[in-house]
């Protein structure tokens, strides 16, 4: 049932986007009178599952559910139709029109789906406000720091007060802040409370990305069992769904010690206290060779949940707020593309299963508006990205004419459609591969 309701998420949301991304060609080409002979959502080789003739323009459905397009007469596009190219030109045809309209037309997509993107978040951040978690205002406890981060003097009990000078309002101001916008200088209070200030080595983002230590931080949490693995040792000692595991060897545990508690015990019996209904109750398994009891952790209770604050916004506030996310959003997704030149980047490069795995296992309408604005906004990036057969390798082709006066060669334009058309599939099929191999091989 959860892979259904993440696929009807991941379907509706990018009919939407599709719909609305070609509208932004369509209305630019029918404001210059340029023809529209086709407007389709999702692709039709071979047949297609509704259309209709209205005016010029054929209106469908396709069964291939790779995206949409629009047929706009007098244009080399992926119809690669020719012996319309081949006709004299005439006044309703794209390539009767001037550089500039042909640029706007070709731009409209992309521009659609920028403006959706940060007009969703507008309406999200006035419908449901936003998630803020001062990290001034956490407990003793501190957060959760990814081991990795140890050899720079910052480990978990600690607390990120700032960074690169501004205060944290969420813990992904920190995460994004070191991954993704080159921000190297902590501002870290220490369990005792005492106060320093940490900049970490230049690069650092590559080195956490490369030892999976992302996300780097996160908010404390307590550790509560959601199933036992049959026949391994915590059955055997008494573990049951739902314990709440409160110590190891007489020492108090969150979530994040307990890994490394029991990694240092291989082979060794220790003592546990769970919380069990309300009581404790005290149970002593045997540690395996690879550090493992045999359980297996649920949702965390978080430390610290008293402390996120509910922020809501006035429709005013709410604009420059969807505007502010907008770009923040643009920007991160920018900064990110660096690791796909990593050896890891390249692996972790995801098709529609890892589309999909961002919506959640229940309907939730916030989260689907929340990811279908990131998704607007990742393909208004990709696709102005100048590879042919994209809205952006018509606009560099464009951009030339504007340049040096002339059209390129139509030769040269078909050329450059069927590569770009065979890049975009290899990079369909290699990232829908990953996907595949992700799922059979986990590890």
């Amino acid at each position: 049932m959860d892979f259904f309701i993440k696929a009807a998420q991941l379907i509706l949301s990018l009919a939407i986007l599709v719909v609305l991304h070609e509208f932004g060609h369509y209305l630019a080409a029918r404001f210059f009178k340029i023809r529209v002979e086709k407007f389709y959502l999702f692709f039709n080789p071979w047949f297609s599952l509704f259309k209709k003739k209205i005016g010029d323009t054929e209106w469908g459905i396709g069964w291939l559910p790779l995206g949409g397009y629009v047929k706009i007469s007098g244009m080399i596009d992926e119809s690669m139709d020719k012996e319309q190219m081949a006709q004299p030109p005439q006044p309703w045809e794209f390539r009767s029109k001037p550089a500039w309209q042909r640029l706007i037309v070709m731009i409209g997509g992309v521009v659609v789906n920028l403006l959706l993107g940060v007009l969703i978040y507008i309406c999200v951040v006035f419908a449901w406000g936003e998630e803020q978690i001062h990290t001034k205002d956490l407990s003793s406890k501190g957060l959760y720091i990814h081991p990795y981060l140890e050899k720079f003097d910052v480990r978990s009990g600690d607390n990120i007060l700032a960074i690169n000078g501004n205060e944290v309002t969420h813990v992904n101001d920190i995460n994004n802040g070191i991954l993704l916008r080159d921000q190297r200088e902590l501002k870290v209070q220490r369990p005792e409370g005492k106060i320093e200030v940490i900049t970490l080595p230049e690069g650092v983002e590559y080195e956490l990305f490369e030892n999976g230590a992302f996300p780097a931080i996160s908010l404390r949490a307590t550790a509560k069992v959601d199933s036992v693995i049959e026949g391994k040792q915590a059955e055997k000692a008494g573990f049951q769904k739902g314990d709440l595991i409160v110590s190891i060897a007489g020492e108090k545990v969150l979530h994040d010690e307990i890994i490394p508690t029991m990694t240092d015990n291989k082979g060794k019996v220790i003592e546990l206290v769970v919380k069990r209904e309300g009581k404790e109750v005290v149970l002593n398994p045997t540690v395996g060779s690879d550090g493992t009891i045999g359980i297996i952790f649920g949702a965390h209770e978080l430390i610290d949940k008293s402390k996120i604050r509910q922020i809501n916004y006035g429709f005013g506030e709410s604009i420059g707020r969807g505007i502010s996310r907008g770009y923040t959003t643009l920007s991160d997704y920018v900064g990110q593309l660096k690791f796909l030149f990593t050896k890891k980047g390249a692996s972790s490069i995801g098709g529609f299963g890892a589309i999909g795995n961002l919506f959640p296992s229940s309907w939730d309408w916030e989260k689907f508006w929340l990811n279908t604005a990131l998704i607007s906004i990742i393909l208004a990036f990709m696709n102005i990205l100048p590879i042919p057969a994209l809205d952006g390798g018509h606009v560099v082709f464009l951009l030339y004419e504007m340049i040096r006066g002339k059209e390129a060669p139509q030769k040269v334009l078909e050329v450059a459609q069927y590569i770009g058309f065979f890049i975009l599939m290899a990079l369909l099929l290699y990232a829908n591969g990953n996907d595949i191999v992700r799922f059979f091989f986990p590890g």
